[in-house]
Formats: structure tokens, C-alpha cells, sequence
């Protein structure tokens, strides 16, 4: 027989132990979240506006940047709305689509690190066949196939977090919904599911970084050919900014996912952290080191008005 929830609504219990602190929290995290929106709406606009920057790896560092637009919006808004003192009540559906989002677009960006490093060892182990290997095909099929398998993955976990009952409390020890915590409210024996959830939640971020480990020591070992220092240099610098972007992207994975024993207080500053902090440094990470990227944002941010005169 199919179970029926009695539960219609969720009532998110925020971050735990930061009573009375929300007025803080909320211009903090609204400042972490426009300037997130920002920093990623100008590496857009700057690659877009610029064609020597229509090439594979921007093609999907434009991908990345959409994606970091969207990840913290998931949880955000809503947390913002409490903060500032309404209610903390979200929908059965609301809830539902938080988890699914969120795992959806933390899947796509999985996998879009993985495409990237690719790209990078393409790039630099192959670099007379790289137009070949990477055409606009190749990048297309990479781009939908990293979607189409976060949203997969996401279907999966969704679909298994909310076939469970839910029938008694509805206080969400957290502020937004995710697996670890909605688990903890079903009015059934959710063992079996905790354990393939912590399988598939695992599986997918290992499988990627495995790869990317992959990729990058076939990088380093045709960089350590190269007979020039420059050389070396130029094709280290090319690839620090993603390798800093993957320990930022799996760091926060490892710390709430894959720990034996939870810690709400850890999780959500760790949550917190990946949601609004990791999506604000990326145009940080990729355009402070890159010189294509800096020129371009420099003519967006000069047409735009904010630069007085063209640098």
C-alpha cells in the first residue's frame, strides 16, 4: 500500500546555536549572496562579451559561473526570509524541490569539475589535437551529459527521501532541507536508506575526484617534460585555479557527507560555507591569475560604468 503524508508543511529550524543572532546572520548572508550573484553575472558577461574567451574551458567556466548563480538561490532566499523575522514555514513541495535543486546542481558541478580537468588534460598533454578533441560538439555532449546526470542523480535521492511517511514532527533542525535531516523526522525505519543514500551521495563526488586525480597526474607529468621554466609556469598557472576550486567544491562533501558521526552545529557552518562562500570566491579564483579574464572584465566593468577610464 502507498504511504500517505499527513505532513503539508516543514518548519526550518535554522542554524543551530545562533539564537538571537539573526540580524547579523542576515546582512552577513545577504551580503555573501550579492556579491556571489554579482562576481558570477560579470565572469558571464565578460566571457560572452569577449571572443578570444570562446573557447572550451570558458565555455565551461560559463557553465560553472550559471551554476553558482543558482546553488546558493536554492537555499538562500528562504533563509534571508526568516532572518528577517517571517515565517520559517516551507511546503511539503518547497521542501522537496529544495532537496532535489540542491543536489542537482551540487551533481552538474561534480561533474563539470571532472569535464574541466579533462579540458586542462587535453589541453596540455594534447595540445595539437585539442581543437579536434574538444570540438563544439564534444563540449556540447559534455555539458548536457553533466546535467542530465545531476539530474538523475538528484531524481534518485529525492524520490528516495520522500517516498518515506511523514507523520509526526516537522521541525527541520536546519536551514534548508537535506537528506541527513529529513531522514531523522520519517515515522519509519530508514536504516536501509540512510546506508544508499550514503552510498550514492558518496559514490558519485569519489568516482569524479578520482578522475580528476587521474587527469591531473597525466598534467603533471607532461608539464615536468617541458624544458622551459616559463613553460612549466604558464602551464601550472593554467591549472591552480581549477585544482583550488575542486578542494573548495569536495572539502565541504567529505566534512558532511562521508563523516561517521554527525555534527548539526559543524554541518551548518560547513553548509553555509559551500552554499554562499565557495560560489562567491570562484570568479575570484579564476580571474586573479588569469590575464584574458582580468582585460575582459576590466572593458565589462569600464562599459558598464564603473571604471572611470579603460585600463
Amino acid at each position: 500500500m502507498r504511504n500517505v503524508s499527513v505532513v503539508t508543511e516543514f518548519i526550518l529550524l535554522g542554524i543551530p546555536h545562533t539564537e538571537d543572532l539573526e540580524t547579523m546572520l542576515f546582512v552577513l548572508f545577504l551580503s555573501f549572496y550579492i556579491f556571489t550573484l554579482m562576481g558570477n553575472l560579470l565572469i558571464l558577461l565578460a566571457i560572452v562579451s569577449s571572443t578570444r574567451l570562446h573557447t572550451p574551458m570558458y565555455f565551461f567556466l560559463c557553465k560553472l559561473s550559471v551554476c553558482d548563480i543558482f546553488f546558493p538561490s536554492v537555499s538562500s532566499p528562504k533563509m534571508l526570509f526568516y532572518l528577517s523575522g517571517n515565517s520559517r514555514a516551507i511546503s511539503y513541495a518547497g521542501c522537496a524541490s529544495q532537496l532535489f535543486f540542491y543536489h542537482f546542481l551540487g551533481c552538474t558541478e561534480c561533474l563539470l569539475c571532472t569535464v574541466m580537468a579533462y579540458d586542462r588534460f587535453v589541453a596540455i598533454c594534447y595540445p595539437l589535437r585539442y581543437t579536434i578533441i574538444m570540438s563544439h560538439r564534444v563540449c556540447a555532449i559534455l555539458a548536457l551529459g553533466t546535467s542530465l546526470f545531476g539530474c538523475i542523480q538528484a531524481t534518485f535521492l529525492t524520490t528516495l527521501t520522500f517516498q518515506l511517511p511523514y507523520c509526526g514532527p516537522n521541525e527541520v533542525d536546519y536551514f534548508f532541507c537535506d537528506i541527513p535531516v529529513m531522514l531523522k523526522l520519517a515515522c519509519a525505519d530508514t536504516s536501509a536508506l540512510e546506508m544508499v543514500g550514503f552510498i550514492s551521495v558518496g559514490l558519485m563526488p569519489l568516482s569524479c575526484f578520482l578522475l580528476i586525480l587521474t587527469s591531473y597526474s597525466r598534467i603533471v607529468y607532461s608539464i615536468l617534460q617541458i624544458r622551459s621554466a616559463e613553460g612549466r609556469r604558464r602551464a601550472f598557472s593554467t591549472c591552480s585555479a581549477h585544482l583550488t576550486a575542486v578542494l573548495l567544491l569536495y572539502m565541504p562533501v567529505v566534512l558532511i557527507y562521508l563523516r561517521p558521526t554527525p555534527s548539526p552545529w559543524l554541518d551548518a557552518t560547513v553548509q553555509v560555507l559551500n552554499n554562499l562562500v565557495t560560489p562567491m570566491l570562484n570568479p575570484l579564483i579564476y580571474s586573479l591569475r588569469n590575464k584574458e579574464v582580468k582585460s575582459s572584465l576590466r572593458k565589462v566593468l569600464y562599459q558598464l560604468g564603473f571604471l572611470p577610464v579603460q585600463l
